[in-house]
């Protein structure tokens, strides 16, 4: 199994990030902080932190999703987004394993498409912990 990136310091609810959302009272933090609603809405189990200055959220100590707010968009993006099932293309993004999805203000997006990819991103990870859990647990 590949090893993937991990993070330490992930908590329930990060101060960092509602302080990252307040510096950000327009239209661009509106929407960046509606979908990192969604996000955090995937479990119980969902962990957060800032992470190189954007919203992340893990499982445990692995990130899944994040958002960034830009001048004119807000990116959702996905950790391993290269493998999430993506039928309405709306992932973009050429590295190895990342993928974002460009929001515009005025723009629509499908946003049930969006919100299936939010949880696959999330049950992809908890497959790798679980996975992780079984490998150790095997030793």
């Amino acid at each position: 199994m590949e090893k993937r990136l991990t993070f330490n310091g992930a908590v329930k609810r990060d101060p960092a990030i509602a302080a990252w959302f307040a510096e950000r009272p327009g239209t661009l933090g509106s929407i960046a902080h509606s979908w990192f609603s969604h996000i955090r809405g995937c479990g119980d189990d969902v962990l957060e932190l800032l992470h190189d200055g954007y919203p992340t959220a893990c499982v445990q100590d692995l990130p899944f999703a994040y958002v960034g707010a830009f001048t004119r968009h807000v990116n959702v993006g996905f950790f391993m987004g290269a493998f999430l099932p993506d039928p309405l293309r709306l992932l973009e993004g050429t590295g190895k394993r990342m993928r974002h999805v460009k929001l515009r203000p005025g723009a629509e997006v499908d946003a049930d498409a969006l919100v299936e990819l939010i949880h696959a991103a999330y049950r992809d990870v908890r497959e790798y912990v679980a996975a992780v859990r079984l490998e150790t647990a095997g030793r």
